[in-house]
């Protein structure tokens, strides 16, 4: 099925392309979603003014996102998980926890579909890509500590006195 599409639709197009889909793609996603139309030869002839009015709004959406990319780029995201020896985690971080950590510490909503990421399932620090348009992708700073890193620090505590021993009968 070829379909004009009247949206920038992630990993298919931009506004304005003709593409050719899966049938069921189209017919099921992209045409119900008012994402995309039938490739008619009228609808062709309207490509360009749909590529035209997508990259006005593409421009707009990038300037007042950009402040946000820029406030997103700063933040640096810690999780507490358990983990075995291994380093694996016993459960995973996943984008609907990023996404939850993104609003507590900047205020900000981002969907957890805009998260370009599989779920972390080891300690480390990564590199986590958010979709804001098309063209903005900013990257975050997440770090999975297990639980009581932090609390590995070398104890300084006085020693503890040992009991007098008991008299041998």
């Amino acid at each position: 099925m070829k379909v004009l599409l009247l949206k920038d639709v992630y990993k298919l197009g931009r506004a304005g392309d003709v593409k050719k889909v899966a049938d069921g793609y189209g017919r099921n996603f992209l045409l119900p979603q008012k994402l995309a139309m039938l490739a008619t030869p009228g609808a062709i002839k309207q490509s360009e003014k749909i590529r035209q009015a997508a990259l006005a709004e593409r421009a707009r959406l990038n300037t007042e996102m950009g402040s946000v990319a820029e406030k997103l780029q700063t933040v640096a995201l810690s999780f507490n998980a358990r983990a075995g020896e291994t380093g694996r985690l016993y459960g995973s971080i996943t984008t609907g926890d990023i996404s939850a950590a993104i609003e507590r510490e900047t205020g900000i909503h981002i969907d957890r579909r805009h998260i370009a990421h599989q779920p972390l399932r080891e300690l480390g620090t990564f590199k986590v890509a958010i979709r804001l348009t098309v063209d903005l992708i900013p990257e975050i700073s997440v770090v999975v500590k297990g639980l009581g890193e932090e609390d590995k620090a070398p104890e300084t505590a006085a020693p503890v006195p040992a009991a007098p021993a008991a008299p041998a009968e």
